[in-house]
């Protein structure tokens, strides 16, 4: 069995608290979701290098995740080809990760709902899309809605590459 990294639990509840959202999965869920994500769809990745939606993409790739661009408007981010939509990203992805306006986002949750792989839902700080997220965790998915995955990754410390070492057959959160 493999001991759990430990983490400032009460900096970790701070940040969570930051969320809108009083349906967001509690802190050893947001653990878990973490620590279990390896490949990440990202909607709305931005070609533009200043902008959050590039450079919080850029920081959980260079911790090891497999980044999976996903914005109609670019040929290639972060060295991957981009996607048109979330439904051309044939690989298998453990997260989509959305960084589009809320009134986008729904559309993107619904999309990613259909998704044979039953993804984690993660709409970074300041998006919501409350029916389609309710619908969603209704369905049995993990949704988390106004909330930076940067923070939150910080908080817990190197956790993608700690999970690379995993036994791909211990996954604990139903998908």
């Amino acid at each position: 069995m493999r001991a759990e990294p430990t983490f400032d639990r009460a900096a970790l509840e701070t940040v969570l608290s930051a969320s809108s959202d009083p349906q967001n999965p509690d802190v050893d869920t947001i653990y878990r979701i973490v620590r279990d994500t390896l490949r990440i769809a990202v909607v709305g990745l931005s070609r533009d290098p200043s902008k959050p939606a590039r450079r919080i993409p850029s920081y959980l790739a260079a911790k090891g995740a497999d980044i999976f661009p996903v914005n109609p408007f670019a040929e290639r981010i972060l060295g991957r080809p981009a996607r048109d939509r979330l439904g051309d990203v044939t690989e298998e992805v453990d997260m989509v990760l959305v960084f589009r306006p809320s009134d986008q986002a729904g559309a993107v949750v619904l999309e990613a709902m259909e998704r044979e792989e039953r993804p984690y839902i993660w709409l970074q700080e300041g998006i919501r899309a409350d029916a389609e997220a309710a619908a969603a965790r209704e369905a049995g998915l993990l949704v988390v809605q106004d909330l930076c995955i940067y923070s939150v990754h910080r908080a817990f410390g190197d956790t993608f590459r700690r999970a690379r070492d995993r036994d791909p057959g211990t996954a604990d959160i139903p998908r």
